[in-house]
């Protein structure tokens, strides 16, 4: 039996309210929140007085790169490098080596989930041009997805084939998620970079490489296709302005059949950003012009944009010092996720409340999660405290990552993560790990 936990005097950050109360945990789910618990016995007291609490942050877009390509990350590391910034739950991607592409292959990684992730898990279904049979055996209340590269990106799972893109939109009741960049531009602007640049690429030509067309031409393409087949679609990481056109703020989140994605990157860098940063924020879709990042911030607030994420992907810094063709595409990001947002509070650029709603309400909503994202009687208990008065300092001793390298050395962010409770599990806290427990496989309620 999991130990209890009583959180007393925690500001709550919860469903649009910031009220002070008690939390009391037991058997790894929330108990009793009211407004005085101090008369409660638990195995753990956490006064939590002066800090804000609110449901752990669920990451619908991760890399964590096992099996395969352990010298980047694995689950083990990245799980605690999550837990250490407040995620308590995280989705990952299919592309790894070999690529989640049968039943067997994404068992395997639910096997290795159990045994090693100090936070929750669920791992996508990869879909590929001949794996159509295989995708449609996916239990929609076991898998968080299908995932579609209608772009190619690190790994080789481009699904370009538009009769395979239909049948699977007409035939599956799973909730596809999809990468898109239209290949044949990305190919073509190669072409014209190459001949203008030859080898020596500048970093910041990514952006004219993989642009603003390129995302619009294949998130339209994923967008008619869930419109005629009423697929219920989830685009990531969107990047441009121009795509936002796409999405609705009119209905509730919970009714919405497309929703979409933004990533903490494109909120925080743009292509200014380049020559300090190079290929250290070398990432697909491209980090953009600044004009980007600014309709990126006013749709997420509007409700056009459902859910911030970071895309997590890890690659060696020797990896990263090659020059344009041959530094892969994809930077570590979720030991710092929340931290960013809350560095954005304090800028004035969004409300605490907003950011609890969009990284751990919204995700849970769009994904139809079970008993998660929200602070409620009778739910699993997955909380993060953080103290808004305490620092964190950037080093590479306080990385978590295996790739033991972020964009973020030396940054001073000016909020500390203090306690992460995962399932009732008291997982982190200050600086330290609990691993006695791992995290849990979540589940889904879908109809």
């Amino acid at each position: 039996m999991k130990k209890s936990i009583l959180v007393l005097n925690a500001k709550l950050i919860n469903e649009g309210k910031i009220e002070e109360k008690d939390i009391f945990i037991e058997n790894g789910k929330f108990s009793r929140i009211e407004n005085d618990l101090s008369n409660l016995i638990a195995d753990t007291i956490i006064d939590a007085k002066g800090q804000y609490a609110m449901a752990g942050v669920i990451d619908d877009q991760v890399h964590f790169r096992e099996p395969g390509l352990t010298h980047k990350a694995q689950i083990y590391t990245e799980a605690k490098a999550a837990v250490a910034g407040g995620t308590t739950t995280f989705m990952e991607m299919p592309n790894t080596k070999p690529q989640a592409l049968t039943q067997k292959l994404v068992a395997d990684k639910y096997e290795i989930g159990a045994k090693d992730s100090i936070a929750n898990y669920s791992f996508f279904m990869g879909v590929s041009n001949e794996n159509l049979e295989e995708v449609l055996k996916t239990d929609k209340n076991n898998v968080c997805g299908l995932k579609i590269f209608m772009g190619s990106s690190t790994g080789d799972m481009l699904v370009d084939d538009r009769q395979v893109l239909e049948t699977i939109f007409s035939q599956t009741n799973m909730l596809i998620a999809t990468h898109c960049e239209d290949e044949e531009t990305v190919r073509e602007n190669s072409r014209l970079a190459k001949e203008e640049y030859g080898d020596d690429i500048p970093m910041h030509m990514h952006p004219v490489i993989r642009n603003v067309e390129a995302c619009y031409k294949s998130s339209s393409l994923a967008v008619e296709l869930a419109k005629k087949y009423n697929t219920r679609l989830h685009i990531l990481h969107i990047s441009t302005a121009k795509e936002l056109d796409l999405f609705t703020n009119k209905i509730p989140l919970a009714e919405k059949r497309i929703t979409s994605e933004v990533c903490v990157h494109h909120l925080w860098f743009d292509a200014s950003d380049y020559e300090k940063m190079g290929s250290l924020i070398k990432c697909n879709p491209a980090v953009k012009e600044a004009s980007n990042k600014e309709a990126l911030w006013k749709a997420l607030l509007d409700d056009r944009l459902d859910i911030i994420a970071t895309d997590h992907a890890p690659h060696t810094w020797e990896e990263k010092q090659g020059n344009y063709w041959n530094a892969p595409s994809g930077v570590p990001l979720i030991q710092h996720s929340l931290l960013m947002l809350l560095e954005a509070y304090k800028q004035n650029k969004i409300s605490l409340e907003k950011i609890a709603e969009k990284m751990a309400h919204a995700p849970a909503i769009c994904f139809q999660i079970k008993e998660r994202g929200f602070v409620r009687e009778g739910y699993f208990a997955d909380l993060v405290l953080f103290d808004l008065e305490k620092s964190t300092m950037v080093t590479k001793e306080s990385l978590e990552y295996k790739c033991k390298w972020s964009p973020f050395e030396g940054t001073m962010f000016d909020s500390q993560v203090t306690h992460t409770i995962v399932s009732g599990h008291l997982a982190y806290e200050n600086g330290k790990f609990d691993e006695s427990e791992k995290g849990m496989r979540i589940s889904f309620d879908r109809n």
